[in-house]
């Protein structure tokens, strides 16, 4: 029997909350003891998280609820929307980390303790790498847990990139270029914020393409339109006229033929739609199929 998915999205998603806390937290305190603002900003980063990852999970739990009088389709749009607000928020603690180290450049640099930035760099970028690679399997059948890869992802090239920078740091103080040692740690964290960025804005992207109903990701739309085109074949239908959307783990596909009056009774057109539909149907996606057969192109076509 097959993995539910959604055991799986559950766990990744606990997972990266306790270690985001845990990270988070310490980097706080690190960044604190040692004076570096990218560590700070790595910390807020972290615990910023804590309440996306949170929403994450009230999304999988909203996701999971059945349809109601109210919700007829269900409330799979909490997922594409907690996408979007994991988007949106990473890149508004982009700009914060970027507007403080503009203004501690503006004000002579930071002091921050070149060797600690190298030590938090190392451990933080290894803890990241673990937790990505537990997350790549979940990844690949939830937006949630693939979200929340792409920000450990993020994390771990900020981590690295303060690894970097602190080591530039302890070589410049040790050739007596102390005053420019001083610029490593803000412009650590401009380069970084700049490196982040493309991946927080795909991901608000991802989810305002499914709020608006836009076509599913092009491999899984191909597979919907084989699937068409082989009911065509086998009913000698002419070419269909397919529509399909993704939101969450739901799955909407519309399949139109236009035929002759008269040739086809309803249990045909039963008969096609589970052809169709048989092709489809996946533990991956829960699927909402509408397969028709018309003899009025006003009625399925644009």
């Amino acid at each position: 029997m097959a993995a539910d998915p959604r055991s799986h999205e559950r766990r990744a998603l606990l997972l990266s909350l306790a270690v985001t806390g845990a990270l988070g937290s310490a980097a706080l305190v690190w960044g604190i003891i040692s004076g570096s603002s990218v560590i700070l900003f790595d910390g807020l980063y972290m615990l910023a998280g804590i309440v996306l990852v949170a929403v994450s999970l009230v999304a999988a739990r909203t996701a999971e609820t059945r349809p109601t009088p109210d919700y007829p389709f269900g409330r799979h749009g909490a997922t594409p929307l907690a996408v979007c607000l994991q988007g949106a928020a990473l890149l508004a603690t982009l700009v914060y980390g970027a507007s403080d180290a503009v203004a501690v450049i503006v004000n002579g640099g930071s002091d921050a303790s070149a060797g600690s930035v190298v030590a938090y760099g190392i451990v933080s970028a290894a803890l990241s790498l673990v937790v990505m690679i537990f997350l790549r399997g979940p990844a690949r059948l939830s937006q949630l847990a693939q979200a929340e890869l792409v920000s450990w992802r993020a994390g771990a090239l900020l981590s690295l990139m303060v690894a970097v920078g602190g080591v530039v740091a302890v070589i410049m103080r040790r050739s007596e270029a102390e005053s420019a040692a001083a610029y490593v740690d803000p412009v650590l964290v401009l380069i970084a914020s700049a490196a982040i960025a493309p991946m927080a804005t795909s991901l608000l992207r991802q989810g305002l393409r499914e709020l608006m109903e836009a076509a599913p990701p092009a491999e899984l739309r191909a597979n919907i339109e084989a699937a068409a085109a082989a009911a065509a074949a086998e009913y000698e239908l002419p070419d269909p006229i397919v529509r399909a959307t993704r939101l969450g783990r739901r799955l909407y596909v519309e399949v139109d033929f236009l035929v002759q009056p008269g040739d086809w009774r309803v249990e045909d057109e039963d008969r096609v739609r589970r052809f169709v539909v048989d092709r489809l149907e996946s533990s991956d996606y829960q699927l909402w199929a509408t397969v028709e057969l018309s003899t009025d192109p006003t009625l399925i076509e644009d």
